[in-house]
């Protein structure tokens, strides 16, 4: 066994890395990788990240449970999900961008799937408040065309399946409390606290 190790062409420590990159690259390349996804660490916590050949369509904080959050969208999705950092790096960097205070807007492509309805029109009008801004349920319901619906914008920026770059973040409470985040609180705080900067 000892000979065996020494003669392979790579260290026996990045073999399953290795491994695991040709396998990414060939699921890629055969069209059976249906979601890719990668881990980052952020000043909010590590965030899981997964995308479709059509864009990003998943961000999770840890808080949310990454194994449930995977099983989640193998069930909704497809079960041909590999970690494949490659076709995350344009986010990865821009939220590194973001978080280094270089970036005020995420400019990838976005794969909204899970959301539809009155939910999907509050998340498209989200990346309309400007960054360092906040806007109150009711200004959003009103912004979304439904100007009743204060709870329902509620209930979409909680089931929100891409916080950050689609920044739910940025709508609070009239009173101007936080009101509920899938990130916790305290993510909620650090990112206006960051943008207000």
């Amino acid at each position: 066994m000892i000979d065996i190790i020494a003669s392979l062409p790579v260290p026996y420590e990045v073999l399953p890395d290795r491994l695991h990159e040709q396998l990414t690259e060939a699921a890629s390349r055969e069209g059976l990788l249906d979601v890719a996804y990668h881990t980052v660490d952020t000043p909010v916590g590590s965030l899981l990240l997964a995308a479709t050949e059509q864009g990003l369509v998943k961000v999770a904080f840890d808080r949310q449970d990454h194994e449930a959050v995977l099983a989640e969208l193998a069930k909704t999705i497809s079960p041909r999900i590999l970690r494949a950092p490659a076709r995350l790096a344009p986010v990865v960097r821009q939220l590194d961008e973001y978080f280094a205070g270089g970036r005020r807007a995420f400019d990838v492509p976005l794969d909204f799937r899970l959301a539809r309805g009155f939910r999907l029109s509050v998340l498209e009008h989200l990346p309309e408040i400007a960054y360092g801004r906040t806007e109150s349920y009711a200004q959003v319901a009103a912004a979304a065309g439904s100007p009743k619906a204060v709870r329902a914008v509620g209930t979409a920026c909680a089931l929100n399946p891409l916080p950050v770059v689609v920044p739910c973040h940025r709508v609070v409470r009239s009173d101007g409390s936080y009101g509920q985040y899938a990130g916790g609180e305290e993510a909620k705080r650090t990112l206006l606290t960051m943008e207000a900067a």
